[in-house]
């Protein structure tokens, strides 16, 4: 791809989602850096007139750390958790400030995985952000740490950024770090060499990916960054992957980083978020001709083609359907509890219907709840 044709791609998104690490906005002590801080924010103001700008940002917990006294990310979940109670705000203020500089308002949006997989709750969100953007704010998202327990975490931000996204229906994704771009192997192994351009899954196949860098503040690496970049493409979202430092180019269309071009196409935007931002609660194993029926006639799953149950989730959770084999084949969100369904295996909805109540003639899962894997 030439400078003419990324700048033209770039140019051309109407609707860009930026993320930004922990390590790229605060020190290793822990505590907010305000010129890393008002450096990204004099870029993000600059695209503004173009294009709508969705910022999905770390650095809640990292900003707390400092206030609290803590030398490095605790591992605890409460204390993680503590510590983004003290830092979002703080977070919250300074961009806030910043943004102000330059005329613009800025909004909060904490998720939690809960509010983009129940039905309920994913178009609300949707609806949030289109209103926020409408009226010319820049949302500032992050997972909400200080509540979202260890089931139910999004577990990084490169992830929630690609979902997000896919959410706001968005052209452009960016992932900021604190490494120019995706290398074909360890960045500080001599002879490593940048990638410029990856066109499909075979461009990664001699790649060695890292893991999470030492800064010690974030929980993000390579790994996760690249499956940001897949689950975007495959959503038809092009990816630039760049150093935070070099921001202002890669918004401008400038040949930096790595381009991830999108593979895919837009798919039912609670379907991605199931798929990528949820882990199974509990696993229901299937007979064959209940797989078959899922995957060849994208059939919903009844009573009758479940063989055993296990875990403990309520109806609303998030379960993984086995085969018989035992390989994973789908997730979706379940109508009954696990207390529940043992009763009801191997039986029709019809005589279910009969012996228990006009309640019980329903699905386990709705196909429109179901994702293939």
């Amino acid at each position: 791809m030439t400078t003419t044709d990324r700048s033209a791609l770039v140019g051309g998104a109407r609707r860009i989602v930026v993320k930004v690490g922990s390590s790229s906005l605060t020190t290793a002590e822990g505590g907010i850096d305000p010129a890393r801080v008002r450096q990204l924010v004099e870029v993000v103001a600059s695209v503004r007139d173009g294009a709508e700008v969705v910022l999905v940002s770390s650095g809640a917990i990292a900003a707390g750390l400092a206030p609290l006294g803590m030398g490095r990310r605790p591992r605890a979940l409460a204390a993680q958790q503590a510590a983004a109670s003290v830092g979002q705000g703080l977070l919250a203020h300074r961009y806030q400030e910043e943004f102000a500089r330059h005329g613009i308002v800025t909004g909060q949006v904490l998720l939690t995985v809960d509010d983009v997989t129940r039905r309920a709750h994913y178009r609300n969100a949707h609806q949030t952000f289109a209103k926020l953007l409408e009226l010319g704010v820049v949302p500032i998202v992050n997972e909400n740490d200080t509540v979202a327990t260890s089931e139910i975490r999004f577990g990084d931000n490169d992830r929630l950024a690609a979902l997000v996204a896919h959410l706001v229906h968005a052209d452009l994704l960016v992932l900021l770090s604190d490494v120019e771009g995706l290398y074909d192997g360890p960045p500080s192994q001599p002879g490593s060499q940048l990638i410029p351009l990856v066109r499909s899954e075979d461009d990664l196949a001699s790649v060695t990916i890292g893991p999470a860098g030492s800064s010690g503040v974030g929980t993000g690496g390579m790994t996760t960054k690249v499956e940001a970049a897949r689950i975007a493409t495959g959503a038809g979202i092009d990816v630039v992957l760049t150093s935070a430092d070099r921001a202002a180019a890669a918004l401008s269309g400038a040949e930096v980083g790595t381009l991830f071009r999108a593979t895919g196409k837009r798919r039912p935007t609670r379907l991605l978020w199931l798929a990528h931002a949820t882990s199974g609660q509990g696993t229901l194993t299937l007979d064959a001709g209940a797989v078959r029926a899922l995957v060849e006639r994208r059939a919903s799953l009844l009573p009758a083609g479940i063989t055993s149950v296990d875990g403990g989730f309520v109806a609303g959770d998030a379960v993984d359907l086995h085969g018989p084999d035992g390989a994973l084949v789908a997730r979706g969100l379940v109508n009954f509890d696990a207390d529940e369904l043992p009763a009801l295996l191997g039986r029709s909805t019809r005589e279910l219907k009969a012996a228990l109540g006009a309640a019980y003639e329903r699905e386990v899962i709705h196909r429109d709840d179901l994702v293939l894997l």
